[in-house]
């Protein structure tokens, strides 16, 4: 059963304040979550309870918690390998 994908608002935010191909390799690697959470590559953040990463296009970072009892995940920061972690 695939889980549903949501995005906080501060997400949104800065999805939209990147080029559009950028959004769109993203949102596509976003879409890829409700199949699969934990995809190959993810990690576990350290010394944060259920807050996972992937890279996307090499310089960029998708911050995602997962709630498995409720198949939802959902985005919570998105944006540039040098600031998403701030």
């Amino acid at each position: 059963m695939p889980y549903e994908v949501g995005f906080k608002p501060s997400a949104l935010r800065e999805l939209r304040k990147l080029d559009e191909a950028t959004q769109k390799v993203i949102i596509a690697e976003i879409e890829l979550l409700a199949d699969n959470p934990r995809p190959d590559g993810c990690k576990k953040l350290k010394g944060e309870v259920d807050l996972y990463r992937i890279r996307v296009s090499g310089n960029y970072r998708v911050v995602y918690e997962i709630q498995d009892r409720m198949l939802i995940v959902t985005v919570v920061k998105v944006g540039h390998r040098r600031d998403v972690y701030r």
